[in-house]
Parts: C-alpha cells; structure tokens; sequence
C-alpha cells in the first residue's frame, strides 16, 4: 500500500546531509528561486499598469482582459506538455530555453508599439511560464532528497512564489508611476539574464538514457482540454463542457499509450490525485481574495491602485512567513496535518473579513486577517507541494511538478471569475464582497475536511 504522508516526525539525524544543505544545493536553490520569484511577480505586474496600457497602445476596454487572458491560456493550457518534455528531453535544457524565451518577451512587451506585438510577447510570456515552472520545480525536487530537505526547499520556493505575486502587484503601481508600464516587462530582462548566465554551471542536466517517443495524443487531447478550460473561465462559458470533455478523452488516450504523457500509476496515486486537489482549492481561494479585497479597498474604502497594493505586503509578510515554517511543521507534524491546519487558519482569517465595514477604521481588521490567512495559505501550499510529488521517482518528477504546476495556473486562473460571479449577485458591492468572503471560507473549510478524510494515513 502506497504511503500516504510524511511521517508526523522528523528522522532521527543520522548524518549531516540528511538535515543540511550543501553549498551546491544552496546555489541550485538560489538559481531556481529566483526564477520562480521572477515569474510569480510577471503573473500580477500588469494588473495595475493596464489602464495605462490601454491607453498608450490603443486597446479597447474589452480587449484590456486580453493582456490577462493571453498569459494565462499559454501559461495553463502548456504546463502539463512542457513538464513531460522535460523528462524527455532534459529539465535544465528546457528551463534554460524557457528563460531565453521569458527574457525576449519581456523586451519584445516592453518595446511595443502597438497592440498585436504586446499580445505577442504576452503569449510567449505564458508559453515560458509553462516551460520554466514545472522544469524549475521538478529541478528542485529532484536536487534535494524526499524529506526534511525537500519540504525546506519547497517551503521557501512557496514562500517566494507567493511573495512574488504581491510585489508583482505593488512594483506594478511604483514602475507605472515612476517609470513607464514598459518597466513592468523591461524588468525582467537583466533578471533573466543573470539567470542564464549562471545556471549552466549550477544545474546539472536529467534525462532518460533511452528516450521515449511523445505521446502525441494525450498532448493534443490534454493540452486542447486545458486551453477550453481555461478560456471557458476567462472568457466564454461554452467552452468548459469542450475542455471537460477532452479532458476526459486524454485519461483515456493514456490507458492506452505505450509512453504515456502522464502514466496512469500517477493519475491514481492518492497523493497526486487529492493533494492535487488540496492545492486547487488554495490557489482559487487566496488569488480570488486578493482580488475581493482590491475591490474593497478601491471601490469601497475608495484607496488608489498604489495604496491597496502596498496594502498587500502584510499578506506577503503572511506569505513568507508561513513558507520559511511550513518545513519544520512538516517535519513535525507531517504534510496532510499541514494542509488541514494551514486550511482551517486560512478559513477562519478568511471568516473574520465578513465583518468590514465600509470605513477605514476596518483597515486594521483587513491587515490582522489577511496576514494570518496568508500564513495558512503558504503552510496549505507547502503542503500540497510535499504530497503531491512524494513518492514519485527521479524520472517523473517533471510529470509530478507538471501536474503540480497546471493545478496552480487553473486555480489562479478559476478563483477570480468564481468570486466575481457571486459579488454581482446583490445590488450593493459591499454585500458581495461579503457574501463571496462566506463561498471562499466555505470553500476552504471543504478543502481541508477533504484532505483529513481521504489523506489518512495507510
């Protein structure tokens, strides 16, 4: 029977390299962390500069969702694909090509001079996000063995990805009102750089001495399937029952596959199957608050974009925070006690926000609640993280890690269009923002109740 969590304690300490890290690992863990950081920032950077954009490029309103819609598509609808091909082809080979092709879109997005070109460089934007996430993580897990030191890299890589989507927001506001909204794709261009310049060095190269052929249909089926998702969420409805139902053909394209894209082994392990989805619920959840309480803070307490994204540093502190702890809780406690603690402390944080009011004097009770629930979220995700690639071999790691990292991109895709839909239910936005506060806690508390009862121990 399959082992269904981390022991609830830490291994009795048998040797320096079972509990601390190595030089090289150290240096691994800074190249990888920083690319991750880099990406996470480029996933919230434009939220604030895209009136701006619109503005100087000549979009639409309606089109100004497109700048959005575009990174996500690429980024959610590829994932899976490129976590396979880095198990084939080899991780660093497609981290590395990732990051080159992040770095040329970044400067092909900042240079724009009219809409099509930035559209462009948005999809290539997504496309390296595929490419870099899944091949960044599977390097990760893989570098560091399956306990103490794996649930600490983990740890900090959530606590940084997290980090990163609140300084994306608020270095989003400085750039654009400092600088330019260029600045917010310029940015990334040296960053990039540096990356490519040391990861060779650092990284080393993993991939399967004989090579299996790509499985061309389940890449087809799973990759159309993802793209219908996400654009059923972010922009026509018709199109979810499309992606379900290739989704559907895919699992069954790999019961039959010689070299399946993701092996059925995988898709039934307990671990993968409702970590996978432990790690939905956080991701729709705290991205679709940070947007509810955007819309509180601008809308209600009538904040400027600048204000409420600096208003979000304490939940990054939350973020960090809970990332930096969540290993020794791990450690101690093991990884599905992580995903139900961090779960029920996200829920009742998240809970508390139902009684702002419309006045400032609320701000106090936003800050206390969003820290804590931010350091639920990150123990939550740490915990994910852990579950959801242990017990897989060095060899599909990449698969893991992909499917890891689609669960993300989907719930950052889904929770915002899942919250806007219940705000508009009331006439009054306050009473939205309240009722879609009680549907994220409720979500919450179902997420966590699921990993106590289906994660237990074997």
């Amino acid at each position: 029977m399959v082992a269904l969590d981390l022991p609830t304690t830490a291994p009795a300490t048998t040797g320096a390299p079972d509990t601390r890290m190595t030089g090289r690992m150290r240096l691994v863990l800074v190249v990888l962390l920083v690319a991750q950081f880099m990406l996470a920032v480029d996933f919230s950077i434009l939220n604030v500069a895209l009136p701006v954009i619109g503005q100087g490029l000549g979009f639409t309103l309606g089109g100004l969702q497109w700048i959005a819609t575009a990174f996500a598509l690429a980024a959610a609808g590829f994932t899976l694909l490129f976590g396979r091909v880095a198990d084939l082809v080899g991780r660093r080979r497609v981290f590395l090509g990732g990051m080159a092709l992040l770095g040329i879109a970044s400067l092909a997005g900042g240079l724009a001079t009219g809409p099509e070109l930035l559209m462009a460089a948005r999809v290539a934007q997504g496309l390296a996000t595929a490419a870099v996430t899944p091949a960044a993580l599977s390097l990760l897990t893989s570098s560091f063995p399956e306990g103490p030191l794996r649930a600490r890299a983990l740890g900090l890589n959530g606590a940084l990805m997290s980090a990163g989507f609140t300084t994306g927001a608020i270095l989003g506001g400085v750039l654009t009102d400092l600088l330019s909204w260029r600045w917010a794709f310029l940015v990334n261009v040296p960053v990039a750089l540096a990356v490519l310049l040391v990861a060779p060095a650092v990284l080393k190269e993993s991939r399967p001495a004989v090579r299996p052929r790509l499985d061309v249909p389940g890449a087809i089926t799973v990759t159309g399937g993802l793209l219908a998702l996400v654009y059923g969420l972010t922009a026509e409805p018709w199109a979810l029952p499309v992606g379900a139902a290739l989704l559907i053909a895919f699992v069954l394209v790999e019961r039959r596959a010689a070299s399946p894209l993701v092996p059925v082994r995988i898709l039934t392990r307990r671990t993968v199957v409702w970590g996978n989805l432990a790690g939905l619920v956080a991701f729709v959840t705290e991205t679709s608050l940070v947007f509810l309480m955007t819309l509180y803070l601008q809308d209600v307490l009538g904040f400027s974009p600048l204000a409420a994204g600096l208003s979000f540093g304490v939940l990054g502190a939350g973020t960090v925070l809970g990332g930096v702890g969540a290993s020794r809780f791990i450690a101690r406690f093991g990884a599905r006690t992580a995903l139900v603690a961090g779960g029920l402390l996200q829920a009742a944080a998240t809970l508390a926000l139902y009684g702002l009011g419309d006045d400032r004097g609320s701000l106090w009770l936003l800050l206390a609640a969003t820290f804590a629930g931010g350091v639920g979220n990150m123990l939550a995700i740490v915990g994910f993280m852990v579950t959801a690639t242990s017990g897989i071999p060095d060899h599909e790691q990449g698969t893991a890690t992909g499917l890891a990292t689609m669960t993300q991109q989907i719930g950052i895709t889904m929770g915002t269009p899942i919250m806007s839909a219940v705000v508009v239910t009331t006439p009054v936005l306050l009473d939205g923002i309240g009722l879609a506060v009680l549907v994220n806690a409720a979500i919450v508390v179902a997420g966590a109740l699921t990993s106590a009862v289906f994660l237990r121990r074997a």
